[in-house]
C-alpha cells in the first residue's frame, strides 16, 4: 500500500523567523510583482508533469506573472524560427516573476482541490482521487488565469520496477560542475545547442520497455525555472516520459540558499515511502555527489534498488568538473552497481542483471 503524505500543509514559520536573505527575497518579489502588474502582466499557471497510485495523485505547478502574449505575436515567433517553437534562452525563465499569495484550482477525475502557492510560486500537492493506472490529465487555474492542462501518470499495482534518473551530466551534457559553463548553460545557451548524452536515451527507453507501466522520474537539482526547457529536450531527444522533480534556487526560511544534495535525498526517500514495493534502478554520474547519495539511500532503504548506474565522466569533463581523472571513486563491488561511460555501456551491465532484455544500444559513434 502506498504512503503518499498527507495533504495539509505544515504552516509557514513567522516572518520574524525567517532567515534574512528570505525575508529581503520576500520583498523583492513584492516589488517585482507590483511592477509586472501594473505593466499588465497576468497570473499563468506553468503544469509540470505529476504521479501517483490509483488512490493518490501528486500534482505540481508553478504560477507566474507573464505579459499576455497575442496570437500575431506567437505566429510571428514561430516565421523566425522556421515553424518551431520559439529558441529560449535560458536567462528569460529566470526573470519570470512568481506569484505566493494566489490559490490555484486543480481538477483530476471529478475532483476539485484548492491549494496555496509557496514562497515561489510552486504548488507541490498530493490529491486523494481515485483513478484507473496510466497517462491522466489535470487541469490547473487561478481566478486569473486560463485552464491548462498537467500530465498526470498513475502507476499500477502490481508495478514493481521504476526508474529515477539524474539529469546534468547523465542525460544531458552540461559539465554542471563548472561554475562558469553551468551559468553558460543554465542563462545563456539555447535550448536547441544541449547535447544528449550519448546511449541514455536509448538505455532509459529499453528500461521503461521491460517494464511494462514503470513510472520514470527525473530528480535534479536544477531550478523549476528550467522546467519546460528539460522536458523539451527530454522530449525532442525521445527520452521516455516522466515527471521532473526539481527544486526552487535561493534562501528558504533557515538557511541563505537550499540544500541540491537534501532535495536529492528527500524525494528518494518520499517515494520509497510512496512506492514500498516497487525497486527502483537509479541513474546517475560520478561528478557530483550522484554516488553518495544513492549510496545513502540504499543503505535506508535497501529493498528499494534493484540497480545503480553510474555514467562515469571522461577524463577532460573530470578534470573540468573540479577533480582529476584519478580522484574518481573507485567502483563498488556491490553486483548492482555498474559504472560506464555512456548508455551502451550501463545497457550491457545492466542486461547481465536480467533489467534489459534487448541491450542493443547504440554506441557514442552511431
Amino acid at each position: 500500500m502506498s504512503k503518499f503524505p498527507a495533504t495539509a500543509s505544515a504552516p509557514l514559520n513567522p516572518a520574524r523567523m525567517m532567515h534574512r536573505a528570505a525575508r529581503i527575497e520576500d520583498w523583492l518579489h513584492d516589488k517585482r510583482e507590483k511592477f509586472a502588474r501594473r505593466r499588465g502582466h497576468k497570473p499563468i499557471v506553468i503544469p509540470y508533469t505529476g504521479y501517483g497510485t490509483p488512490e493518490r495523485v501528486r500534482v505540481l505547478c508553478r504560477v507566474l506573472l507573464a505579459k499576455p502574449a497575442t496570437a500575431a505575436a506567437v505566429a510571428r515567433k514561430r516565421r523566425r524560427n522556421d515553424g518551431r517553437d520559439a529558441s529560449i534562452r535560458g536567462w528569460r525563465s529566470f526573470l519570470s516573476v512568481p506569484v505566493n499569495d494566489v490559490t490555484v484550482t486543480i481538477d483530476i477525475g471529478g475532483h476539485a482541490h484548492r491549494v496555496q502557492a509557496d514562497r515561489g510560486g510552486v504548488v507541490d500537492t498530493v490529491m486523494d482521487v481515485a483513478l484507473e493506472p496510466g497517462w491522466h490529465t489535470a487541469m490547473l487555474h487561478t481566478e486569473a488565469s486560463t485552464p491548462v492542462e498537467a500530465p498526470v501518470f498513475v502507476v499500477a499495482p502490481d508495478v514493481r520496477r521504476g526508474i529515477i534518473s539524474d539529469v546534468d551530466d547523465t542525460v544531458m551534457v552540461t559539465t554542471l560542475p563548472r561554475p562558469l559553463l553551468a551559468a553558460w548553460n543554465t542563462f545563456v545557451l539555447d535550448e536547441h545547442a544541449r547535447v544528449p548524452t550519448p546511449g541514455m536515451a536509448v538505455l532509459l527507453d529499453r528500461l521503461a520497455d521491460a517494464t511494462p507501466g514503470a513510472p520514470v522520474i527525473y530528480l535534479s537539482t536544477g531550478a523549476w525555472n528550467v522546467a519546460p526547457t528539460l522536458s523539451r529536450f527530454l522530449s525532442r531527444n525521445l527520452y521516455p516520459a516522466g515527471a521532473l522533480l526539481l527544486t526552487d534556487w535561493g534562501p528558504t526560511h533557515d538557511r541563505l540558499f537550499r540544500s541540491g544534495r537534501e532535495h536529492k535525498r528527500e524525494n528518494l526517500r518520499r517515494l520509497a515511502q510512496e512506492f514500498p514495493e516497487m525497486q527502483w534502478i537509479l541513474i546517475g554520474d560520478d561528478g557530483q555527489h550522484d554516488e553518495a547519495i544513492y549510496s545513502e539511500f540504499q543503505q535506508d532503504f535497501p529493498q528499494s534498488v534493484a540497480a545503480v548506474a553510474i555514467r562515469r565522466l571522461s577524463p577532460s569533463e573530470a578534470v573540468l568538473a573540479g577533480r582529476r581523472a584519478k580522484d574518481a571513486v573507485e567502483a563498488k563491488p556491490d553486483p548492482l552497481w555498474v559504472y560506464g561511460p555512456d548508455g551502451a555501456s550501463l545497457a550491457t551491465q545492466l542486461a547481465d542483471l536480467g533489467l534489459i532484455v534487448d541491450p542493443g544500444l547504440p554506441g557514442p559513434t552511431e
